[in-house]
């Protein structure tokens, strides 16, 4: 049976045609539809197929003369022909996703106010917010189903970038298409422009953000709830994605808003899936059970105690009771390990604070404070978590330290950008004698030692949240829980090629982000349906739906409406 190639009913002609990004194909357009759409002496003579401009882009893309540089020509290619720009990142994931996300994604918003070329998504004020309504009534966003929100307050390791932080949600978005499927015309990156806190920002002539210092307490509340009830009326079913906010207002909002519509913040739950589902890869290389591990965490923030709560949720799930989870964690922050004594505690914190009376009996640096080393020295830990934001956190003492106890030590120094890693990887090779196992947040290349090559697991929520997405979006779910997270999780540790290969890598190659988001999806799906979240479906229906939503970079031959 032969397959009919669908046709696409366009009601836009000429420079009209060619300014939208999602529907313009360049120089693909064929003479038929040059003579049909009024686009003769638009276009240069030669009519292209797709594939020939991914290869004339990425040699351009190929002569930048560095990683930002980059960054702006694929933004600018988006902004033009959305179709070309994906075929063009499919073609070359690996090496495109650190320049349309980590690192460069950092440089992107501390440049935002200077590279910025054309508007995308929407940029929300304080003083819009009696008029969100009206801002969301537009036609143009009557498909959306994905959005991803930030205030740009906290922004990868390099704090607060105001306006700048719209490159995390743009950013977010290309990968929800890229490596999962999303139809990037129902994706919207929208940025809270709530004011910043930082001088750099404020001083800069060029800066194009709302010039005052930030929103805070009871008027920042009331703002972000306008947006979200805003959300509801006009997208009753979209998943909305929390992106980048400062840790006493990420957990908060998350535990606020997540019953009340489909939402999940990343930072704290993708951040926290991957570095779970990392783990369960590499448990399964040191011999010993997840429920045996000891974890210290540098790093008290929303994504720390996420990665602690949702690894405590998984070691329940394998037996052990909640308590006997708990006290296998020991949170780090600046001033040592968080004790019931610290102080400023905030509520998403105090589950996670160790009994002070512990240190009587521990040897310390200083009396009553147990810093790092402190720590790791009584604690005699297997998993080492990073997720400082601090270059340098791991010295080598702290691995050295480690390793004296642990025959292979679990080392992911987590922080992005790579300026703000807490450990070169290649170092804690080296300091543990070749035993560490490594995951990082940005991405690393392997390292050679003593004859044996050791590859670092990059532990980026890519692996997730397009899973994730893509599974609540094909099947209908109504809201995402923790549990579905953990499935994520140990699908993600399913295709971790080290299960069949000595010495493999503990997570499937970058490449192969469609075939993990479509497991992970499938096994979010089957999680929303135990719980009840979704409409009931059979497993042959999830798994049709799925590969339905899955959009792929394709020209569609169109017809004049």
């Amino acid at each position: 049976m032969c397959s009919t190639v669908k046709v696409k009913t366009v009601a836009l002609s000429g420079h009209e045609l060619l300014e939208h990004p999602l529907l313009n194909k360049g120089t693909a357009f064929t003479q038929e539809e040059r003579d049909m759409l009024g686009l003769n002496g638009m276009l240069p003579a030669q009519v292209e197929t797709l594939d020939e401009q991914v290869e004339r882009a990425l040699q351009t893309l190929r002569a930048q003369p560095d990683a930002l540089a980059g960054y702006v020509y694929l933004r600018s290619l988006m902004d033009i022909n959305e179709t070309l720009y994906y075929a063009v990142v499919e073609r070359d994931l690996y090496g495109i996703l650190p320049l349309i996300y980590t690192p460069t994604v950092g440089q992107g918003c501390q440049e935002f106010s200077h590279i910025f070329r054309r508007p995308r998504g929407l940029f929300l004020r304080m003083a819009d917010q009696d008029r969100l309504d009206e801002i969301f009534a537009s036609d143009r966003l009557d498909h959306v189903r994905c959005i991803v929100v930030t205030d740009g307050e906290r922004i990868l390791g390099l704090g607060d970038q105001g306006m700048g932080g719209m490159g995390i949600p743009i950013g977010k978005l290309a990968i929800y298409t890229a490596c999962g499927g999303i139809d990037p015309a129902t994706t919207l990156p929208i940025m809270l422009d709530t004011g910043t806190n930082n001088p750099e920002r404020l001083n800069d002539p060029m800066y194009l953000g709302a010039r005052h210092e930030r929103a805070r307490g009871e008027a920042y509340d009331n703002f972000i709830d306008a947006f979200v009830q805003a959300v509801k009326r006009r997208w009753p079913n979209v998943l909305l994605q929390w992106e980048d906010f400062h840790k006493n207002n990420a957990t908060r909002l998350l535990e606020k808003y997540r019953d009340q519509l489909c939402t999940f913040n990343d930072d704290v739950q993708g951040t926290a899936s991957i570095a779970a589902g990392t783990l369960l890869a590499a448990v399964q290389q040191t011999g010993v059970p997840l429920t045996e591990q000891r974890i210290v965490i540098l790093g008290g923030g929303s994504a720390g105690i996420g990665i602690a709560d949702l690894i405590m949720r998984t070691m329940v799930q394998e037996g052990l009771s909640e308590a006997e989870a708990r006290r296998r964690f020991y949170v780090v922050g600046r001033r040592g390990l968080v004790t019931e004594r610290t102080d400023n505690l905030e509520p998403f914190q105090q589950a996670w604070a160790q009994d002070s009376a512990q240190l009587a009996g521990w040897a310390v640096d200083q009396p009553g404070q147990a810093m790092l080393l402190d720590v790791v020295r009584n604690v005699h830990p297997t998993v080492l978590v990073g997720v400082s934001g601090q270059a340098g956190a791991f010295p080598e003492a702290v691995i050295r330290e480690m390793a004296s106890h642990c025959q292979r030590p679990v080392v992911f120094p987590l922080s992005n950008p790579t300026s703000c890693v807490e450990a070169q990887p290649a170092d804690i090779v080296r300091w543990t004698d070749g035993r560490a196992i490594v995951g990082t947040g940005s991405p690393f290349e392997p390292f050679d030692h003593q004859g044996e090559r050791h590859y670092f697991a990059q532990c980026n929520n890519s692996y997730i949240f397009p899973g994730v997405g893509l599974g609540v979006i094909a099947c209908g779910a109504r809201r995402i829980s923790d549990e579905m997270f953990i499935a994520a999780s140990r699908a993600v540790a399913e295709l971790s090629p080290a299960l069949s290969e000595k010495g493999g890598k503990l997570l499937p190659a970058l490449t192969d982000m469609r075939k993990v988001s479509r497991h992970v999806a499938l096994a979010v799906a089957r999680q929303a349906r135990a719980e009840g979240v979704m409409p009931q479906m059979t497993d042959r229906q999830i798994s049709e739906a799925i590969d339905a939503t899955m959009w792929r970079p394709a020209y569609q031959p169109y017809a004049l409406s």
